[in-house]
């Protein structure tokens, strides 16, 4: 169990970017994105430098995250899918522990249910909770059911607004005034306050305030060219097709621009956190407030010819995280592997509550509270498994499949998962694809470069 200061709970400030890829920040390496503030909150956190979600696509992430599971495991394949109001979050065990929940922002919650844990909504989504977007399964190539093209990155740039400019700031003035209310009116009860942003997510347009924080000489270009789609990988082809990458000539100086006003994008979000920090300590809140900050996916912004998410390549599946506990002054990071589902078991820790025995079974993660301990330089790592898993049911895919550092399941013919797969054991960040018991495909490992990771 994580060590409460005190003996007080703490109150928990969840901060979630939408299709911010790790391979972007500052803090993981990036030497052109400026964000300050992220800076700023990595220097009093742990940093975990490989991170992955369980799916790359925003509803079964986020349910992934909310309940601990692959998102597979509760039905929810897209994100067109109902999410059950009987599957329990951790915000249900919050709730009986005794914290106020509440949620600024999107989510992405598809049917009736619309609270699942959350006490109270301050926004309203900014995507649809019905099954507009459900995939007809029927089409040989599927049009994307969001609509989802190319223009984000022909048309990306300069704006003077946009729809979600004018979401996101409404969801930090928002979260500002809640955090006066809490104090004011709800002093003695911890609070988890989730604050969801949609951006970095495309279209790929900003300001020129946050535009023009950029040279565009500066922009990096993607690691790994553009690929005729004649020689991608299957997946990758029909993604191509899919999002109707046929339909414009996508230049170099569209793919700069449109990583440009990503990295600008970025920085808006920065300056939202730096507004909710800032609010924090304006309270007094900071001594007795952990901060979680993470994503829900990452972007690929070209990476082999590719954009958005959808895939097991490192730019679309790797992702921040960075957990700052009450009162902590250094900073530190973690090279072990860790995923979304890891927060569930995590966050109850350190909040002091827990879950019935036969949920907690359910749970595929691993509590990180190992590694948020301080650690002595020579002292031996905590034990921790090193495996993050991934699946992608969605839109775009041929088949279900399942993914990891270690092993993968690329079901072809079945309806089921292996019920006891045999991991391969092999060096951090590289993956092998396997195919289940019966079945005549070989397997392979990939390299771990960036974006090149995956099938």
């Amino acid at each position: 169990m994580i060590d409460h200061r005190g003996g007080q709970r703490p109150n928990l400030l969840f901060l979630i970017a939408d299709q911010l890829t790790a391979l972007a920040p500052k803090i993981y390496g990036n030497g052109v994105c400026k964000t300050p503030n992220i800076d700023r909150l990595t220097a009093r956190s742990t940093q975990f430098r490989n991170m992955y979600c369980n799916f790359p696509l925003c509803a079964p992430s986020c349910v992934a995250l909310l309940t601990g599971q692959l998102s597979s495991k509760v039905r929810v394949y897209d994100n067109a899918t109902e999410f059950a109001a009987s599957t329990p979050t951790f915000l249900h065990f919050l709730k009986l522990a005794g914290y106020r929940t509440v949620l600024s922002g999107k989510m992405h919650f598809v049917g009736p249910e619309q609270q699942h844990g959350f006490d109270e909504w301050l926004t309203t989504d900014i995507y649809p909770t019905d099954f507009g977007w459900t995939p007809d399964w029927r089409q040989a190539i599927p049009i994307a059911p969001t609509g989802m093209k190319m223009r984000s990155v022909v048309e990306a740039g300069v704006c003077k607004r946009s729809m979600q400019l004018d979401f996101n700031d409404d969801v930090t003035n928002q979260t500002v005034q809640k955090v006066y209310d809490l104090v004011r009116l709800e002093r003695d009860r911890p609070f988890f306050l989730c604050v969801s942003l949609t951006h970095p997510h495309n279209p790929y347009s900003t300001t020129g305030e946050f535009y023009d924080l950029y040279r565009h000489e500066d922009i990096d270009m993607p690691a790994v060219d553009d690929q005729d789609p004649a020689t991608m990988d299957a997946h990758s082809r029909r993604l191509w097709y899919m999002f109707r990458c046929d339909e414009h000539k996508v230049t170099s100086e569209h793919i700069r621009t449109a990583r440009h006003a990503y990295y600008a994008m970025i920085s808006y979000v920065d300056a939202q956190v730096g507004r909710l920090l800032d609010a924090l300590e304006a309270m007094d809140l900071s001594e007795s407030t952990a901060i979680i900050f993470t994503s829900d996916h990452g972007d690929m912004l070209g990476e082999r010819g590719l954009w958005y998410k959808w895939v097991h390549y490192e730019s679309a599946v790797r992702i921040l995280l960075l957990i700052s506990l009450p009162g902590q002054t250094q900073g530190q990071s973690r090279e072990q592997q860790v995923s979304l589902v890891d927060l569930f078991p995590m966050i109850l820790d350190l909040c002091g509550a827990s879950a019935p025995a036969a949920q907690a079974a359910r749970v595929a993660g691993h509590t990180l509270a190992p590694l948020l301990a301080p650690q002595r330089a020579g002292a031996a790592q905590p034990a921790w498994d090193d495996v993050a898993f991934g699946e992608m049911n969605a839109e775009g895919a041929l088949s279900p499949r399942r993914s990891s550092t270690t092993w993968s399941a690329i079901l072809t013919n079945s309806t089921t998962w292996p019920a006891a797969p045999r991991p391969r054991r092999s060096r951090p960040n590289s993956s092998s694809w396997c195919s289940p018991p019966g079945t005549r495909r070989g397997c392979t490992r990939t390299s771990s470069a960036a974006s090149s990771t995956g099938y």
